[in-house]
């Protein structure tokens, strides 16, 4: 359990990488209506995982297919105010202006903000969610208009 909260830094996978996460992300995609995944180590060892993992290495390796760094970070982590500020793609002053706002739930560790990464994300799902309703509200109204998009 301890390991799971250790920093971990993102994978930024080579070219070579790439290309074998985009050959095994397909060879996957087959594979993900079964119970559960099993990977070949050795001539004698074979490892079976469960089906919920299949899922998981499939978005791994194809995010990593795209050259895209890739992370894991625990639902029940706590992250600083810089970490959160760069999971939302934002500047750490305005992370701080919307903690003390109440926008997202934090509590104090001696002089320093922290923030669950499961109280981020919902945050987040929150406000990718009013902006798809804002972005399908404008094109309603664009098609009431005959605006021709």
């Amino acid at each position: 359990m301890a390991d799971l909260l250790e920093k971990q830094e993102a994978v930024l996978p080579s070219k070579e990488d790439a290309e074998l996460a985009a050959e095994s992300s397909r060879i996957l995609a087959k594979a993900r209506g079964e119970n559960s995944l099993r990977v070949r180590l050795n001539e004698h060892e074979e490892l079976t995982l469960p089906k919920s993992v299949t899922h998981l290495l499939y978005h791994i390796l194809t995010e990593m297919s795209h050259g895209n760094a890739v992370t894991i970070i625990p639902v029940h982590a706590e992250l600083t105010t810089q970490e959160a500020a760069d999971h939302l793609n934002v500047s750490r002053p305005y992370l701080i202006k919307l903690l003390e706002a109440g926008e997202i739930a934090y509590h104090m560790v001696g002089t320093h903000r922290r923030i669950r990464f499961d109280d981020l994300d919902a945050y987040k799902k929150a406000k990718q969610a009013h902006s798809r309703s804002a972005l399908d509200e404008l094109a309603q109204q664009a098609q009431e208009l005959d605006m021709g998009y």
